[in-house]
């Protein structure tokens, strides 16, 4: 989380500095008018930054990865960058049209416009050549904007229909990238600020166009087929094994993949629940009925069916030199630790004298399903890891307190945790309150793609 707050507001001050720099006339105007024109300027050059920086990190690129913490964080920075975006655009809106209303309510005079210089250069007489239609199309791209935007923010609005119109927003962008480069103050192109803005409206164009031909990660898709299909009805679970075709590069415990079962729903990201064995090259998920789409997967899903993978992304991955771990998985949290599970496991019977971590794992679930849990208590023995089982209405909400009261040795552990993010920020915050390193010792997945 660390890092991508920094990119998030190192982005916004960068941009906001270059701005400075590139208009410091800003300071000297004394007419709401004139200051009418550099906010106008100031919040679309916001805007398209952070909506570009969005756009690129649609493409799912793997070089962030490492230092932003998995595409999972990516994920989030993401959508504050969306969000940004659309704070932005209706601020630069407003400046554009509310002096109007000002004027037609009389709380502002009419300004007096001057004649206007005459334009030398060719280039600028070109764009303002397509000022009109740039003015008319950005308007119309802002309001399609703000609803897909809403769309992708509303959790009730149902995953395909956030699916299906998200990419539309590739085509939005690349009309407001016109609007931008026609609009944006023509001294603004040979100054440092024009140069971030080009080289920005540049990659935001290739990937909107890279989205619209619908070719995100497509050298990192490979296909396969459902070879198991096993159903836990009293945790609403659905375990699914799917056979490889060649060229998964394999993966490691604690990573997700993409899933599409259904072309009109789209792909849908999974936490992997099985170790990777180049001779058997096949991948588990374990998937909980959670909303529309994963509640009918039982019914849908059948022996033999083709499905297409991608990935595999994220950085939950168990790698630290501390001597112990202690992990928590709320729910269907537990996902990656019966994927590392499953790992040690394998390591422990053909490499029996490694030195590997001590290893408390927390289960916390509302739902009970015996079956399961055997199965997790199995490969917890397996991998010769300490299991707690919790069951809420037995037992009650995990805390802190507990943690530190079952593992003294706390402060000398690293963090891993999965689930619910509320559960995750609560104890995370009691952690810190204790004196741990939560910036380097506690883990967290934030595993929500909207």
């Amino acid at each position: 989380m660390k890092n991508i707050k920094l990119v998030f507001w190192g982005v916004l001050a960068v941009v906001s500095l270059l701005w400075i720099a590139a208009d410091p006339a800003v300071f000297e105007t004394r007419d709401v008018f004139a200051l009418r024109g550099f906010m106008i300027q100031y919040s679309g050059v916001l805007a398209m930054a952070v909506m570009s920086i969005a756009m690129i990190l649609a493409l799912r690129p793997r070089w962030p990865e490492p230092w932003l913490g998995g595409l999972d964080k990516m994920y989030r920075l993401h959508k504050w960058l969306g969000i940004s975006a659309l704070v932005f655009a209706v601020v630069h809106w407003l400046w554009s049209e509310a002096p109007k209303w000002a004027i037609g309510l009389g709380l502002l005079g009419r300004p007096e416009r001057g004649q206007r210089p005459a334009l030398t250069n060719p280039v600028q007489q070109f764009l303002s050549g397509l000022r009109s239609p740039a003015e008319g199309l950005g308007e119309w791209a802002f309001y399609l904007t703000v609803l897909l935007i809403a769309v992708a923010l509303i959790p009730l609005i149902p995953y395909r229909w956030f699916f299906k119109t998200h990419r539309i927003l590739a085509v939005t962008y690349l009309v407001l990238a016109f609007h931008s480069v026609v609009l944006t103050s023509f001294d603004y192109w040979t100054t440092p600020l024009g140069v971030v803005l080009a080289l920005l409206l540049g990659a935001g164009s290739f990937a909107a166009v890279v989205v619209l031909f619908r070719r995100v990660a497509a050298g990192r898709q490979v296909t396969g087929k459902i070879v198991d299909l096993l159903h836990f009805p009293g945790v609403r679970v659905l375990e699914s094994r799917i056979e490889l075709q060649p060229g998964w590069p394999g993966h490691q415990p604690g990573q997700f993949a993409f899933a599409t079962s259904d072309s009109q729903e789209g792909a849908h990201p999974y936490t992997i629940a099985s170790a990777w064995d180049p001779a058997n090259p096949s991948i588990t998920f374990i998937v909980k009925a959670l909303g529309d789409h994963t509640s009918q997967l039982a019914e849908k899903l059948h022996i033999g069916q083709q499905v297409k993978i991608e990935g595999p992304y994220g950085c939950f991955t168990f790698d630290d030199d501390a001597p112990r771990q202690i992990w928590i998985g709320g729910g269907i949290g537990v996902t990656p630790f019966v994927s590392r599970m499953k790992s040690l496991a394998h390591s422990r019977k053909h490499a029996p004298d490694e030195a590997r971590p001590v290893i408390d794992l927390y289960h916390t679930t509302a739902d009970l399903d015996e079956t399961a849990l055997e199965r997790l208590a199995a490969d917890a023995v397996d991998a010769d890891v300490r299991l707690h089982i919790l069951i809420d209405a037995k037992h009650g909400k995990l805390t802190g307190e507990r943690i530190r009261a079952e593992v003294p040795q706390w402060r000398k552990a690293s963090f891993w945790f999965c689930g619910p993010v509320g559960f995750g920020d609560a104890l995370r915050a009691d952690f810190a309150a204790h004196g741990l390193d939560i910036n380097a010792q506690f883990h967290q997945e934030l595993f929500s793609m909207r």
